[in-house]
């Protein structure tokens, strides 16, 4: 079974970063506000803009982790594929 880290953005320009193994159900999810005391709940509409596959659940949720402790920039450019600036850009930046 394939495991996907996701990021969405919110309707209010935040992003939200996740864990799945049905990206398409679970954005779907979100979009719809079935996700009760979800952070994207109040900050529809959300829009799907990366996606990394997993073969091991716990691989997954480690770079989950590791993406949520980064800084706006830094997401921004894992989003955008500028994958050589990511280790200049620390958090805070």
């Amino acid at each position: 079974m394939l495991y996907s880290v996701y990021i969405l953005r919110c309707q209010d320009d935040s992003y939200y970063t996740g864990v799945t193994n049905d990206v398409k159900r679970r954005v779907w999810e979100h979009q719809n506000g079935l996700l009760k005391g979800c952070y994207t709940r109040g900050r529809r509409p959300v829009a799907l803009v990366y996606t990394a596959s997993f073969n091991n659940v716990l691989d997954a949720i480690e770079f989950e982790k590791q993406i949520k402790g980064w800084s706006r920039k830094k997401k921004e450019a894992l989003i955008e594929g500028r994958y050589d600036e990511l280790p200049g850009l620390a958090k805070g930046n």
